[in-house]
């Protein structure tokens, strides 16, 4: 890199604009975005072996299915991740198990991202508010192992975040070989 610049900045990311030379030897230009804060994605599992999926619209994509993720924030991976279960779930977990950590969209993000696996879920007690509207929430919906997969298969489930943290969860509950 010969030299990089902000281009744009806020709260959650930084856009710059690197000067490279490519592999050919020629010059170019490369935008990346960085998140600010890793993020975390929770597989949360119920008793029922089902995993707790959230219905939302995105600014970005529309409406969409995904598991519960956020930003960090700048706090411990755990305690992001259990804050995001319950602001988008209304779900708190007992057990915890942290999966290997995950990197998106290469090509033009430095995003990396920590995937959690939740069991031993509880709905949370009144006065544990969730921020479901504010995140854009129309639905939080628990569906059986099988029939993820299913909607994997049929791009029901698109986002990239979920089906490869989907995957990490089921290479590590045993479910893929």
């Amino acid at each position: 890199m010969r030299a990089s610049r902000a281009v744009y900045e806020n709260a959650w990311i930084r856009v710059r604009e690197d000067e490279v030379v490519r592999p050919d030897g020629s010059d170019g230009v490369y935008g990346v975005v960085e998140l600010r804060h890793p993020a975390v994605i929770v597989i949360a599992m119920t008793d029922d072996d089902e995993v707790l999926l959230v219905d939302l619209d995105r600014h970005t994509v529309g409406r969409t299915l995904e598991l519960p993720a956020g930003g960090s924030d700048g706090q411990p991976f755990l305690d992001a991740a259990r804050r995001e279960l319950l602001e988008e779930t209304g779900y708190t977990a007992s057990f915890w198990r942290e999966l290997s950590p995950m990197s998106m969209l290469n090509g033009v993000t430095v995003a990396e991202v920590r995937p959690f696996l939740a069991t031993g879920l509880q709905r949370a007690v009144d006065g544990e508010l969730s921020t479901q509207r504010e995140e854009g929430i129309a639905e939080v919906q628990a569906i059986a192992w099988p029939e993820v997969l299913r909607m994997i298969g049929t791009g029901e489930i698109d986002d990239g975040e979920s089906v490869a943290a989907l995957f990490r969860a089921a290479l590590e509950l045993g479910r893929v070989s």
